[in-house]
C-alpha cells in the first residue's frame, strides 16, 4: 500500500510581546475602519471614536475584556500588567458607556461566573436552599436561584458590587463580524498568528470588502448572529425565532444563504418537536434545495400527492443543485414510478462485500488497501486529497494570480471566486484551455510540476504540499478514462463549495487500470454528497464502485506482535530499551526482528531489576533513529499487536514523533482480547495467562521472549475469535 505522505512539522512557537491584546485590537479596528468605514453608521462610527479617546491603559482593560468568555466579570480578577489602576480605568470606561454595573438583563450571566458552592451558599443565605441537592448539576443550581430569588436579592447589595458587565457588545460583535465575515467573540487568530500557529496568506497585500453596501453588512450580520445564537439557545428562544420569521428584513443576494440556513435550522427544530406545520412555513419562506426537500417530504407526510407532484417535476425542470434533481428524481421514481427503495439503498445493496480482518475496524479504508494490494493493486487511501490537489495545481495562476482571488483579510485562503461561485463564469476560456492539457500525460504532469517547483509550500486552502505530491497524482492522471478527468476538474470549477468533498475512498491502479472505491461498513450511511459525486464519476466513465465490509478473522492477515522494554513508563519523559516483534501470517511465525536501543539517557536501576538491561548492554546499541527505518519495514502493512497495546504502541508513536515521522497502523490488544474471550481469569497478566495456557516465557521482561509469547496469546485468541 502507498504510504501516506510524512506530516510537516509545525513551525516552533514564540513568546507574544507585551500588550499584544491591544496590537492586535488596534490592527483590526484600523482595517475595519479603512475598508468599511463608508457602510459603518453613526453609532458604529461613535463606538470607534469614544474607543479611540479612552488612553491606552482603558483600551487594555477593554480588549482583555473582549477577549474573555462572557460578559459579565468579578472585579478583582481583572489584574493585568498592561492596566496600572484597573479601578481609575473601570471608571473610564463607565463615562464611555463600555462597562456598568450588574443589571438585571445580567443575571443569568452574572450567576454562571459563580461557582457551584457559591450558589448554594447564596441559595442558603436567602433560606431558598431546601430541596436543592449538592448532586445537582450547576446549569440546574442556576436555574433553581433564578427562579426562587429576584435578582436584586442576589446582586444589589455588596456582592453587586464585586462584579461588572460590558455593554455596547453589540457593535463590537458587528464590528468583528465585518473583519471575519463570521460571529466570534475574541482575536485569538491574530495572537494564533504571531505564535507562528496560523499561517496567513500570502497572495496579497491588498484587500478588498466583503461588503460593498450597509444593507449586504447588516442583513449578512443580522441572520449570521441568530445562526450562531441557535447552538446556545433555549428550546423556547428558537420557538420564538421561527414565529418572528415572516417579520425578518427581505435579504439582500448575498444574505440569501445565511437565510436559507436559518430557515432550515428552525425548520428541524420544529419537526423534532412535532410542529410540521411550522416547519414547513418556514421551509416555504427558504429558496435553498435543502428547504424545498424537507418542505416536498412534509407535504408528502400530510397526504399531498399532487402537490409533491407538482413540486417535484418543477425541480426535475429546474433544479437548485445537482443534489435537488437527484432527491427529485429518486423520490418521483419511489413515490409514483413503483420504485421501492432509494438510488442511496440500491447502491448499497448492489454493493459486493470484502472481507477485512476485525483488527481494522478503527481503519477499514487502510484495511480494505491492504486487502486490494495482495490482490495485485497499487491501492492508497485518496478520498478528496487528489480531486483538490489537481484542481489547485492545476488552475493555481487563475486563482491567485489574478482578479479572481478578492481576499478580505488576512487571514482568509479561500479564492473569493470559488467561495461565490463565479470562478467558471468568469474565466471560462482560461479554464477551458487549461482542462484541454488532461488529456496529455506528460503535458499535463510537467505543467504541474512546474507550479510545484514556483509555489511550493506557499498556504492555500484546497490541499497540503508534499514532495511526491504530483508524483502521487500520475495514476490518476495516466489512466483516467479520456475526457473524464475535464469533466470532474469543469464541475469543481462551476461549483467548489459543493463539489470538493464525497469522492470515494480508495484509488486502485494496475497495467492502465484505475478504480475508485468507497468503503462502506455495517451502520455506515451514503451520503447525499458522495452519491452526487459517484454519480457524476461514473457519468464521467470512471470505473468506480461502493464495497461493504464483513469482519471476519482473515488467515492471510499479517500480524507483527512487539513487546518493548523502556526507561520507565511515560512516554513523554521515557525513552524505547529494546524492541522485539514476531511477524505472524497464517497462525506462524514467520520472522522475527529485535534490537537493543540506546535511550541517550540512564537506565534507573529499578528498570535494570525487572528487566536485566543495563546502561553497559545499551551503550553501544543504535539510537531510535537508526533503527526507525528497519523498524518500519518489517511492519509493512500489518496489524501492531502487543499486550496492553496502548503502552507499546503509544511509545513507539512517541519515538516516531520526536523524527517528525507519522507511525500509525491498526492495533490489536492481547490483554483485552483475552478480557473479552476468556472472562473471570483470576489475572490477565501476560505470565499468569502464559502460564494458564501452558505458553512458554523463558526470559519474563526481555522483548523478543514477551513478544513470543503474546504471539502465543494471539493465536489462542484468533482460535476463539474464528470458532
Amino acid at each position: 500500500m502507498t504510504p501516506e505522505p510524512e506530516s510537516i512539522a509545525r513551525p516552533r512557537s514564540k513568546d507574544l510581546p507585551a500588550g499584544y491584546h491591544l496590537a492586535h485590537f488596534r490592527e483590526m479596528l484600523a482595517f475595519v475602519s479603512r475598508l468599511y468605514g463608508s457602510i459603518l453608521d453613526a453609532e458604529q462610527r461613535a463606538w470607534i471614536a469614544d474607543f479611540r479617546a479612552l488612553d491606552a491603559n482603558a483600551q487594555s482593560l477593554f480588549v482583555r475584556m473582549a477577549n474573555r468568555k462572557g460578559g459579565v466579570f468579578r472585579i478583582d480578577h481583572l489584574r493585568y500588567d498592561d492596566v496600572d489602576d484597573t479601578a481609575l480605568r473601570l471608571d473610564q470606561l463607565s463615562d464611555a458607556g463600555f462597562v456598568s454595573p450588574v443589571r438585571k438583563k445580567d443575571f443569568g450571566g452574572a450567576l454562571a461566573i459563580l461557582s457551584k458552592d457559591e450558589l448554594f451558599d447564596m441559595l442558603a443565605e436567602a433560606d431558598m436552599g431546601e430541596g436543592v441537592r449538592r448532586s445537582w448539576t450547576k446549569p440546574n443550581v442556576m436555574a433553581a436561584a433564578r427562579e426562587c430569588m429576584p435578582f436584586e436579592e442576589c446582586f444589589g447589595g455588596l456582592r453587586g458590587e464585586s462584579f461588572v458587565a460590558q455593554r455596547r457588545k453589540r457593535h463590537l460583535r458587528y464590528i468583528l463580524y465585518l473583519y471575519f465575515g463570521r460571529i466570534v467573540d475574541s482575536l485569538t487568530s491574530f495572537a494564533m498568528r504571531d505564535l507562528g500557529l496560523v499561517r496567513t496568506n500570502s497572495f496579497k497585500d491588498d484587500f478588498e470588502a466583503r461588503f460593498e453596501s450597509r444593507a449586504e453588512a447588516t442583513d449578512s450580520f443580522f441572520y449570521a448572529e441568530r445562526i450562531a445564537w441557535i447552538d446556545r439557545c433555549e428550546p423556547h428562544d428558537m420557538v420564538a425565532m421561527a414565529v418572528a420569521a415572516p417579520d425578518w428584513p427581505i435579504p439582500c443576494e448575498t444574505a440569501l444563504p445565511l437565510r436559507d440556513t436559518l430557515l432550515h435550522a428552525l425548520g428541524r427544530h420544529l419537526e423534532k418537536i412535532g410542529d410540521n406545520d411550522g416547519a414547513r412555513a418556514l421551509y416555504a419562506l427558504g429558496a435553498s434545495p435543502e428547504c424545498g426537500e424537507r418542505e416536498v417530504r412534509l407535504a408528502w407526510a400530510a397526504g399531498e400527492r399532487d402537490t409533491v407532484r407538482e413540486r417535484l417535476n418543477a425541480m426535475i425542470a429546474d433544479p437548485g443543485s445537482d443534489g435537488e434533481a437527484l432527491f427529485a428524481q429518486d423520490f418521483l421514481a419511489r413515490k409514483f414510478g413503483g420504485k421501492r427503495t432509494s438510488l442511496i439503498t440500491d447502491m448499497l445493496r448492489e454493493a459486493p462485500v470484502i472481507s477485512l480482518d476485525e483488527s481494522h475496524r478503527a481503519r477499514p479504508e487502510h484495511g480494505a488497501a491492504a486487502l486490494f494490494e495482495r490482490q495485485g493493486w497499487e491501492a492508497y487511501h485518496a478520498e478528496n486529497t487528489p480531486w483538490r490537489t489537481l484542481f489547485g495545481l492545476l488552475f493555481w495562476d487563475i486563482l491567485y494570480d489574478g482578479g479572481t482571488t478578492r481576499l478580505h483579510n488576512v487571514f482568509e485562503r479561500m479564492p473569493g471566486a470559488l467561495r461565490d461561485g463565479t470562478f467558471y463564469d468568469t474565466y471560462a476560456p482560461a479554464i477551458e484551455d487549461r482542462l484541454a492539457l488532461l488529456d496529455h500525460g506528460d503535458a499535463i504532469i510537467v505543467t504541474l510540476l512546474h507550479v510545484v517547483a514556483e509555489q511550493y509550500d506557499t498556504p492555500n486552502p484546497l490541499f497540503l504540499w508534499y514532495p511526491d505530491m504530483v508524483e502521487r497524482l500520475r495514476p490518476l492522471l495516466l489512466n483516467a478514462p479520456s475526457g473524464g478527468l475535464a469533466k470532474i476538474m469543469r464541475a469543481m470549477a462551476k461549483d467548489y463549495r459543493g463539489r470538493k468533498d464525497g469522492f470515494p475512498d480508495l484509488m486502485l491502479h494496475r497495467d492502465g487500470e484505475l478504480r475508485l472505491i468507497e468503503i462502506k461498513t455495517s451502520g455506515d450511511q451514503l451520503r447525499r454528497n458522495q452519491l452526487i459525486q459517484l454519480d457524476l464519476l461514473r457519468r464521467a466513465g470512471f470505473d468506480v464502485a461502493v464495497n461493504r465490509v464483513a469482519w471476519i478473522v482473515d488467515p492471510d492477515q499479517i500480524y507483527v506482535v512487539v513487546d518493548i522494554e523502556t526507561t520507565g513508563g511515560r512516554a513523554p519523559f521515557h525513552r524505547v530499551t529494546e524492541i522485539g516483534a514476531v511477524k505472524m501470517r497464517g497462525g506462524e511465525i514467520v520472522d522475527r526482528w529485535q534490537s537493543l536501543i540506546n535511550p541517550e539517557r540512564s537506565i534507573p536501576a529499578t528498570i535494570t531489576r525487572l528487566t536485566g538491561i543495563t546502561n553497559e548492554m545499551v551503550a553501544d546499541a543504535p539510537v531510535f533513529a537508526e533503527i526507525a527505518e528497519g523498524f518500519h519495514g518489517f511492519m509493512e502493512d500489518a496489524v501492531f499487536v502487543a499486550h496492553n497495546v496502548r503502552f507499546d504502541y503509544g511509545f513507539l508513536s512517541a519515538e516516531y514523533a520526536r523524527l517528525e515521522r507519522r507511525f500509525r497502523y491498526p492495533t490489536l490488544c492481547t490483554c483485552q482480547s483475552m478480557r473479552q474471550l476468556w472472562k473471570g481469569l483470576p489475572s490477565y497478566g501476560l505470565a499468569n495467562l502464559c502460564r494458564h495456557f501452558g505458553i512458554p516465557l523463558e526470559s519474563h521482561h526481555r522483548a523478543l521472549c514477551d513478544a513470543e509469547a503474546a504471539a502465543g496469546l494471539l493465536l489462542k485468541i484468533n482460535e476463539r475469535r474464528m470458532a
